[in-house]
């Protein structure tokens, strides 16, 4: 390899898994990872979402649209869960990272209002699935420091907020399982990105009139004074798969969030 391209081909022609990758984060992961060369499989919950996903990519990259695929995977059922894992590892075939950016809305209740039921429904795509994901990866990827998964929490895990301790507690506990993940794993490498604010189609949730104010209350709580942008948070997961030196680690974009 020359010295030219010993960096920027570090992802040409792998194959990378991206589970959240029809939108937001996990999208924008796709057409870096594409820019960087890589084969991308994509998969969300929503079959009609990941097709229109893949052809919004083919449309961008002409060039590359043999190297992009996609499949629907359910991450919130807890009855199907594993099962559903399973099939899509089967149906991508061989890889050699796995990216999971995953989400669902934000099961904000207060505490009072936790029940047994709406606390592990919480957990389906935030906790319980990134388990199922690895488990299932460690049967495709290869053992080299080359193969990696990256899962992804929120700055929550760093910083609580009120009336989010159902999802700040697992969002935390994917700290320890990260850890713990690199070291059952080793020698596949296992990162997690904590994102903070960041302009996805999540926010299309709030109402729009209402969608301004809540930009900038979080913006004033940024040292960069604004929201992230997903070409930069994703970034972060690049960097993730291409480090061979990384795992067990925790990558924390957030626009200086925690300083304020």
């Amino acid at each position: 390899m020359s010295d030219q391209n010993k960096y920027n081909s570090k992802l040409k022609d792998q194959r990378v898994l991206i589970i959240g990758g029809s939108a937001g984060i996990g999208y924008g992961v796709a057409e870096a990872s594409l820019e960087n060369g890589a084969h991308v499989i994509i998969s969300s919950s929503n079959e009609s979402r990941v097709q229109e996903a893949v052809v919004k990519l083919q449309k961008a990259y002409p060039s590359a649209a043999k190297r992009i695929e996609g499949y629907a995977a359910n991450m919130g059922e807890q009855a199907s869960l594993e099962s559903n894992v399973e099939q899509l590892f089967k149906k991508a075939g061989s890889v050699n990272h796995v990216v999971f950016t995953a989400g669902d809305s934000l099961a904000m209740m207060p505490l009072e209002e936790a029940t047994m039921d709406k606390t592990i429904q919480a957990g389906m795509v935030r906790f319980f699935a990134p388990l199922m994901v690895a488990k299932y990866a460690a049967k495709v990827l290869e053992k080299s420091t080359t193969s990696s998964i990256t899962l992804t929490t929120g700055n929550v895990s760093e910083k609580p907020i009120p009336n989010w301790s159902v999802i700040n507690g697992f969002a935390t506990a994917l700290q320890g399982t990260t850890r713990g993940l690199a070291l059952d794993m080793k020698p596949i490498r296992v990162n997690l990105v904590s994102p903070g604010a960041v302009l996805t189609p999540l926010w299309d949730g709030i109402p729009e009139e209402h969608r301004e104010q809540t930009f900038k209350q979080f913006e004033s709580k940024m040292a960069t004074g604004k929201i992230g942008q997903v070409e930069d948070v994703a970034e972060a997961y690049i960097y993730a798969m291409k480090d061979k030196n990384l795992t067990g680690s925790m990558i924390s974009t957030n626009g200086g969030s925690m300083l304020m």
